[in-house]
């Protein structure tokens, strides 16, 4: 049906009519239609020839004076706008001339005297998407940022990071495989050394170590296998005496085989012996077969005051001449000494100090700021066993009468009231009550009996047990002394004349 001709010449043939689609008649306009859109009886052909043309579009006026001094070209004959002041910034945009291009002064759109004409419509360039804004830098260029870079550029300045550090490595390990070893040892090495001196104040802590050592020695005390040891300070260097506490060298008192040897600062010993001691005041005197002992300077315990710097030296621990510092803490304090295998049983007005002293301490040297000696240290409060800050220290003053009394006679002699005591308080006044009273002692003369509590000894308060031994013992025998006492509710006073203990 649609075959090209037998001879191959021309189109297809036309197909028959019955084949053709039918196609419907247009109708005639209607009176309307023509009334409205056909061509006027009077004219023929096209749109009418004399069709009035439109008027000349009137030229735009010049610009004002004032557009044109601002943006006219400085030169005559010049177009386009006048140049910046100071003269271009430059071929490229930048912050200061951001539209300053090579063709600006040709751009019509700056020129002033360009005519206004009609154009073909505006063609906007599709913008590239982007994954956030814009970024330039301050002179209106664009900065690189490192997500904007692809995925080909990352890989391969990653495998030039690689490369460069395995080359550095490399580099590395074959310098330290051909590199010689600096060698362990440096024949003629000196160290730098300074000779600026140290300054030590006089009173320093060193400063009085330096002079108070030589005059500490450490007390050693054997008996067969066993041993202990304390201290002690030279007191008459001529003499060779050295007084210590009763409780470091009463166990070898009279004990077959026992030894008693004093070692002093500059390492150098001799065999002590035992000039007298005295259990009341746990102070006792040594006598060394030495010539030529440096000995300490005594001072006097009646002019401390809470608050003076003081150092104690001695052989805590066995540790000989080892020097710690403090102050004076307390006062005439009453502390009652009971040396375990000592037949230590006294009661001292201690001084006492927070200087660190420990086991060996006993019966070393307390001395001030001077480098002269205030106590003989001899007693320690703890909860186990080792120094926490509080010492006792028998004021030199009663240390040095009971030396003389012992080097002179080889005893000490005390005032003895004849009670046994306990310390008592009612709430509002504290005392030492008598538990029971020596008969025909001083205290059974004056009239005190059991259950009487005393609350002062000669107008100085009692609080304590203790204070009462005190009080007593700073008098000598055979003095009188006046005691309050409280007896069924009442005050009593009683005078009362001293025994020798």
């Amino acid at each position: 049906m649609f075959a090209r001709p037998r001879d191959g010449v021309g189109g297809f043939d036309p197909p028959p009519a019955s084949l053709r689609p039918a196609v419907a008649p247009t109708p005639p306009p209607s009176p309307a239609q023509q009334a409205a859109f056909g061509r006027p009886a009077a004219i023929s052909g096209s749109f009418a020839g004399d069709r009035p043309s439109p008027p000349p579009r009137p030229l735009p006026p010049p610009p004002p004076e004032a557009v044109l001094r601002a943006f006219a070209p400085s030169g005559s004959g010049q177009r386009g706008l006048q140049e910046p002041p100071g003269g271009r910034p430059g071929r490229r945009r930048t912050a200061t001339g951001p539209w300053w291009k090579p063709d600006a002064r040709t751009d019509p759109w700056r020129d002033p005297h360009a005519p206004a004409g009609l154009t073909g419509p505006a063609v906007f360039e599709e913008p590239q998407e982007q994954e956030g804004p814009l970024v330039v830098d301050a002179r209106g260029r664009r900065r690189l940022r490192l997500r904007d870079l692809s995925v080909r550029l990352w890989v391969v300045a990653l495998l030039a990071v690689l490369l460069v550090g395995a080359a550095g490595g490399a580099a590395g390990y074959l310098l330290t495989r051909t590199a010689d070893e600096e060698p362990l040892l440096a024949a003629g090495t000196q160290l730098n050394t300074t000779d600026e001196g140290i300054a030590r104040e006089p009173g320093s802590v060193s400063d009085i170590a330096a002079r108070v050592t030589p005059t500490v020695v450490s007390v050693e005390v054997r008996l067969g296998e066993a041993g202990a040891t304390g201290s002690g300070v030279v007191i008459d260097g001529e003499n060779g005496y050295i007084v210590t506490n009763n409780h470091v060298i009463s166990g070898a008192d009279g004990v077959e085989g026992a030894e008693i040897r004093a070692v002093f600062s500059d390492g150098s010993g001799s065999a002590a012996r035992i000039v007298g001691r005295d259990p009341a005041s746990d102070v006792a005197v040594l006598k060394v077969e030495k010539p030529g002992l440096l000995t300490a300077a005594l001072g006097s315990s009646g002019s401390v005051v809470v608050g003076d710097p003081v150092v104690a030296v001695g052989s805590p621990l066995g540790l000989a001449s080892t020097v710690t510092s403090g102050i004076v803490s307390a006062l005439d304090r009453p502390v009652r000494l009971s040396g375990e295998g000592s037949d230590t049983n006294a009661v001292i007005s201690a001084v006492q100090t927070d200087a660190p002293i420990n086991p060996g301490n006993s019966g070393g040297a307390l001395v001030n700021a001077s480098g002269e000696l205030i106590g003989i240290n001899t007693a320690i409060a703890s909860l186990g066993g080792g120094s926490v800050g509080l010492g006792f220290a028998i004021p030199i003053d009663t240390a040095r009468d009971i030396a003389q009394q012992l080097i002179t006679t080889g005893r000490a002699v005390h005032a003895a009231l004849g009670v046994n005591a306990r310390s008592v308080t009612d709430g509002t006044r504290d005392g030492a009550l008598v538990v029971n009273v020596e008969p025909g002692s001083a205290a059974a003369e004056a009239g005190i009996r059991e259950q009487d509590v005393v609350i002062a000894v000669d107008d100085e308060p009692v609080g304590s047990s203790e204070e009462l031994v005190v009080a007593i013992d700073a008098h000598e025998p055979g003095e009188t002394v006046t005691i309050e006492l409280i007896r069924n509710g009442s005050s009593t006073r009683v005078d009362a004349v001293l025994d020798e203990a």
